[in-house]
């Protein structure tokens, strides 16, 4: 293979990383921030089979979103104290009542409702990161940029490192 050919070094053949937020809300971008950054650096890498998506919020539609997928990995900002900079955490399915939040369907929500219509479960995670504030008012917060550097750098090298991802399949 050169160099210039696609290169997926995953485990996993279809991998989508979603992140989802409001970019008006300061650090309730920070999904939205990494997606914008992890791109440049898929793309200058040329990686195959990772796709990458952004939106203000989850949907029900996102389950078919992730039905052909064979790992996800949703990314959003956290207000939970017991985070100190971003947290990575597997999604277990849940057909929970919908709440009209920021946002509007939970991520096991979703892996539920692509289980149930699509026959398929992905294998499913959520990147916390920590954020602190959420004002209307764009931009995020310089502590959130730094944690947002760092989940950055842990998913860079997972990418750099498939084999770490082997103990999400189980």
């Amino acid at each position: 293979m050169t160099e210039k050919e696609n290169k997926n070094p995953f485990p996993f053949r279809k991998i989508l990383l979603y992140g989802y937020g409001n970019p008006g809300r300061q650090d309730d971008g920070l999904g939205n921030a990494f997606i914008e950054e992890l791109q440049k650096w898929v793309s200058q890498k040329n990686l195959s089979g990772i796709e990458l998506e952004s939106d203000y919020q989850l949907n029900i539609e996102d389950a078919l979103t992730i039905a052909d997928k064979d790992l996800v990995i949703f990314i959003d900002a956290s207000m939970e104290e017991d985070i100190q900079d971003f947290k990575l955490s597997r999604v277990d399915p849940s057909n929970a009542t919908i709440e009209f939040t920021m946002h509007a369907v939970s991520a096991s929500f979703i892996l539920d409702l692509c289980r149930k219509l699509y026959h398929h479960e992905p294998v499913t995670c959520m990147l916390h990161i920590r954020g602190y504030e959420w004002d209307f008012q764009e931009g995020i917060t310089a502590k959130a940029e730094d944690n947002l550097k760092k989940a950055l750098t842990f998913m860079r090298d997972h990418i750099e490192n498939p084999q770490i991802f082997n103990n999400l399949m189980g």
